[in-house]
C-alpha cells in the first residue's frame, strides 16, 4: 500500500478520536461550564449534524480545488475547530468549535476515499479505502480510551489540544506523502449531482443509513445496558468500548479484504449477521461474558459493511464520485442520529435498556432487504439491455397475411 494511505489514516485517527472522546469527558466538561449532562450532550449532537451538513457543502465548495489541497484545507479546519474547543471560555464557544471540526469530517473521508481508491490498482480499491478507515477504527481502540484517561488526569482541554496536534501531523503527512492530484477534467457540480439520479447510488446510501444505524441503536445505550442489565461496573464500560473498537478494526480489515472479491455477497453476510447478532443481544446482554462477545461481534459486523458500501457508491457514481462519496459519509452520521433517537424512544416507552437492540436488528434487516433489491435491479438491467439490443427493427418483423 502507498505511504500516502498512512497520511490519510493519521488524519482519520485524529477525526475518529475527537468524534468519540467527548462521550467519556462529558461529566468534566459539564462541571467546568456549569451545565447539565443533557446540555453537554449537545456536543455530540452538534458534531453529528455538522458532519451531515458539512459533507456536501464543503465538497461542493471545494469542487474547483485539487483533491490534495482540499484535504489539506480540511485538516486545517479540523485543527482550528479543536483548538477552539481546547481554549473555549464558554460552553457556546466550545459547541462552535465542535461544529467547526465536524464540518471537515464528511468531506475528508469522502474525498479521501476517492484519493485512496485512485492510488491503487482497480482490484485493490476497497482495501485502500479500508486502510484509510483503519485510522478511524484504531481511534476507538487507542485514541478514545487514552484521550479519556488523559482528560480525566490533567483536564479535558489537554485532550483536545493533543487531538489538534494529531490534525497537524495528518496535514503535514498529506502535504509530504499524497501525490499532487489535479482536479479531474470537466469536474462540475452538475456532473457530480448526476450521480444521485442513479437508483443504485441512493440504495447504497440508504443501506449505509440503516445498516450502521443498527449498530448505533445498540451502542449508544451500551453504558446503561451493561451496568443495569449485564451487571458490569461503570469503570468497565470504557474497556467494553475498547472491545467494540477492536471489533470495528477487525471488521474493517475483513470488509476491505473481501469487498474487492465479492462485494454484494459480503454485504448479504454482514448485514444478515448483524441483524441476527443484534436480535440475540437482547438475550446475551443479561450475561457478562456473552455480552462482551456480542459487543465485539456488533463492532466487527457493523464496520465490515463500511468499505463495501463506500466502494459501492464510488463504483455506481460513474465519473463523478466525490460528492456522492462525501454524502455517504454523512449518511453514516444520519443513521447514527436516527438510530439513537429511535433507541431512546423505546427506552422512554418503558421497554427496557435492551429494547434498542431490537430497533437495531430491524434496521439491519431492512438494510439487507435493500441490498437484495439492489442486486435484483442490477441483474435485470443487463437483461433489459440485451432484449433491447436484440429486438428486430420494425422493417424486419415478419408480417402474417
Amino acid at each position: 500500500m502507498p505511504l500516502a494511505l498512512l497520511a490519510l489514516a493519521v488524519g482519520a485517527f485524529g477525526i475518529g478520536t475527537t468524534e468519540f472522546v467527548v462521550m467519556g469527558l462529558l461529566p468534566q466538561i459539564a462541571a467546568d461550564y456549569g451545565v447539565s449532562i443533557p446540555t453537554a450532550g449537545l456536543l455530540v449532537t452538534g458534531y453529528a449534524l455538522g458532519v451531515v451538513v458539512g459533507a456536501p457543502v464543503l465538497t461542493v465548495l471545494g469542487a474547483r480545488v485539487s483533491r490534495k489541497r482540499m484535504l489539506m484545507l480540511l485538516m486545517g479546519l479540523f485543527v482550528v475547530g479543536n483548538l477552539v474547543s481546547a481554549l473555549a471560555p464558554a460552553f457556546g464557544v466550545m459547541l462552535a468549535g465542535r461544529v467547526v471540526a465536524s464540518l471537515a469530517h464528511g468531506s475528508f473521508f469522502g474525498i479521501g476515499s476517492v484519493v485512496a481508491a485512485g492510488l491503487v490498482a482497480p482490484d485493490r480499491k476497497a482495501g485502500a479505502i479500508a486502510m484509510m478507515f483503519t485510522g478511524l477504527t484504531l481511534a476507538n481502540v487507542v485514541g478514545v480510551p487514552l484521550g479519556t484517561l488523559l482528560g480525566q488526569a490533567v483536564g479535558w482541554r489537554t485532550t483536545f489540544a493533543v487531538v489538534a496536534a494529531l490534525g497537524v501531523a495528518g496535514l503535514l503527512g498529506i502535504a509530504r506523502l499524497v501525490p499532487a492530484l489535479p482536479r479531474p477534467e470537466g469536474a462540475r457540480l452538475r456532473g457530480e449531482l448526476t450521480a444521485f439520479r442513479n437508483p443504485q447510488v441512493l440504495l447504497a446510501m440508504a443501506m449505509t443509513v440503516l445498516g450502521f444505524g443498527g449498530v448505533f441503536a445498540a451502542i449508544t445505550y451500551i453504558a446503561p445496558m451493561m451496568t443495569e442489565v449485564a451487571g458490569y461496573s461503570e469503570g468497565a464500560v470504557t474497556w467494553l468500548l475498547v472491545l467494540f473498537g477492536t471489533g470495528m478494526f477487525l471488521g474493517n480489515l475483513i470488509g476491505g479484504r473481501y469487498a474487492d472479491r465479492a462485494l454484494m455477497p459480503l454485504l448479504y453476510v454482514t448485514l444478515g449477521g448483524l441483524a441476527l447478532v443484534l436480535a440475540l443481544f437482547t438475550v446475551t446482554a443479561h450475561h457478562k461474558v456473552l455480552a462482551a462477545v456480542t459487543v465485539l461481534l456488533v463492532g466487527a459486523l457493523g464496520f465490515a459493511t463500511v468499505p463495501p458500501l463506500q466502494k459501492r457508491v464510488l463504483d455506481q457514481a460513474h465519473g463523478a464520485p466525490t460528492l456522492a462519496s462525501a454524502v455517504n459519509i454523512g449518511a453514516f452520521n444520519l443513521g447514527n442520529a436516527l438510530a439513537a433517537w429511535l433507541g431512546g424512544l423505546v427506552i422512554a416507552g418503558g421497554l427496557g435498556y435492551t429494547a434498542p437492540n431490537w430497533v437495531g436488528a430491524l434496521l439491519a434487516a431492512a438494510a439487507l432487504g435493500l441490498a437484495l433489491w439492489s442486486a435484483a435491479l442490477e441483474r435485470r438491467a443487463p437483461a433489459r439491455n440485451a432484449v433491447v439490443a436484440g429486438s428486430p427493427s420494425p422493417a424486419r418483423v415478419p408480417v402474417r397475411h
